[in-house]
């Protein structure tokens, strides 16, 4: 099948990579920790509210609804950043909703400064999936770690949401 990339700055973020990225952050109605080390998220990963305010672990619990809400509120922003931080890239759909997905968990700055981007400005598609392997820290500890042989119990999480990523990645090249 012969496909062609799109220029990011016409795209928009898929319902599929919607519903992936909201699956894969899960939803907690009261506020909670989710790595030791990270800051405090509600809903479906949201660390903050439509003005701005932090999410603390004294706020009260919110509605599926009103985490949906707020999770779009807050995605479209971050996405108007991310299109913003690719001028000229073309990508496939599945490309753009991950590499968004990557941007929404580690945050616009890490992006922005990430060698998956620069791989993306000079073209080298493959480049950039693999260094999707890269990320695997939260608060400095290695997520990849195995403890006694078991993934480890902080944030394994963290890993294996790379590890998709990654071979979601490979899959369209």
């Amino acid at each position: 099948m012969n496909r062609t990339r799109t220029l990011v700055a016409a795209m928009a973020m898929s319902l599929a990579g919607f519903t992936a990225w909201q699956a894969s952050e899960g939803f907690t109605p009261g506020p909670v920790i989710p790595t030791k080390g990270d800051v405090p998220t509600i809903g479906y990963g949201s660390t903050r509210y439509e003005d701005g305010t932090p999410v603390t672990l004294a706020d009260p619990p919110i509605t599926r609804d009103r985490a949906e809400y707020l999770a779009r509120a807050l995605h479209d922003e971050e996405e108007q950043r991310f299109r913003a931080s690719l001028p000229g890239v073309k990508l496939f759909q599945e490309e753009y909703d991950l590499y968004l997905d990557f941007s929404g968990q580690y945050g616009g700055a890490n992006w922005r400064k990430s060698s998956m981007r620069r791989h993306l400005l000079a073209g080298e598609y493959t480049k950039a999936c693999d260094a999707l392997l890269q990320w695997r820290k939260a608060a400095g500890y290695d997520c990849s770690t195995l403890v006694n042989g078991q993934p480890n119990k902080r944030c394994w999480g963290v890993w294996t949401r790379q590890l998709e990523r990654h071979a979601k990645c490979w899959s369209v090249q």
